[in-house]
């Protein structure tokens, strides 16, 4: 079987576009696994399914699936990817885009300067719906790695977030303390763990280790969670410029019962076409 995609990225974080309006998208994990791989297949952190929606007023759905196979609720950067996709492939002629996801309806807009917005939904601060296994609802949490207790705040942008604050990213130990914290008890279907560092009141620099794909260029939903939690505890101001190792993106919240707003580039990088093979196990 030979699958059609585009190679896409917003602000580094890397996409395979598959356009499924057309046809059921049946890829399995084990095949979505293999296609991330960066030597042996094409090389993403998520691939995009691309699909219709019957609900009355919604355009599209689209579906999202990690490098490692699994199937999640949400990705920041993945919806302005999204949205660039279906204009630039004539799917619709709209700027303003309203979208099915696994976590809810999504809006992503088409800017004049060739950037895309997002409405990412408002913020969910509530343990159980995280989900965290807590008690009650605080600003910071803390757990034990290591016999080294870590404090964190914690929300849902549709996907789970751990934001730790730290002083010098250049530092920060994604790599090590990052697949801990996601994998740790406390959170029942993993969590993405942001390590943010506090330039200014309206400036941030962020690493982000994805749960399910390790530490990414960019995280968009790992951005809005991260501005979200220092305007929550008093740090930051809104609008916030995030500074990712694959480049900005300007995050947007005005407090309590308000949406999250995603600001940044989406870029095509090419075409392309590739042989679905399941390698025997």
């Amino acid at each position: 079987m030979k699958l059609k995609f585009t190679k896409m990225h917003g602000a580094g974080n890397d996409f395979v576009v598959v356009d499924a309006t057309k046809h059921a998208f049946n890829l399995s994990s084990l095949q979505i696994n293999q296609l991330a791989n960066r030597r042996f297949g094409i090389g993403f952190d998520q691939l995009l399914a691309v699909g219709t929606s019957e609900k009355p007023g919604v355009d599209f759905s689209y579906r999202i699936f990690n490098a490692d196979g699994t199937e999640v609720s949400q990705c920041g950067n993945g919806a302005r990817c999204f949205a660039a996709f279906v204009h630039d492939k004539k799917l619709t002629d709209k700027r303003e885009i309203v979208v099915e996801t696994r976590s809810g309806i999504i809006k992503p807009r088409l800017e004049a300067d060739g950037s895309v917005s997002v409405d990412m939904g408002e913020p969910v601060f509530a343990p159980a719906q995280i989900p965290l296994l807590a008690s009650k609802q605080e600003n910071s949490y803390s757990i034990n790695i290591n016999e080294s207790y870590i404090e964190f705040g914690a929300l849902s942008m549709g996907n789970p977030h751990a934001i730790l604050i730290v002083e010098n990213i250049d530092i920060a130990p994604v790599k090590t303390t990052g697949p801990l914290v996601e994998n740790n008890v406390i959170f029942p279907e993993r969590v993405n763990v942001n390590f943010m560092q506090i330039c200014s009141r309206q400036n941030v620099t962020l690493r982000v280790w994805e749960r399910g794909a390790g530490e990414t260029l960019s995280c968009g939903t790992g951005a809005c969670a991260s501005v979200v939690h220092g305007i929550k505890i008093g740090l930051l101001d809104s609008p916030c410029l995030v500074s990712t190792q694959g480049g900005d993106l300007t995050i947007s919240w005005t407090g309590a019962s308000n949406a999250v707003f995603l600001s940044g580039p989406a870029q095509s990088v090419f075409d392309g076409e590739i042989d679905i093979v399941t390698k025997q196990q």
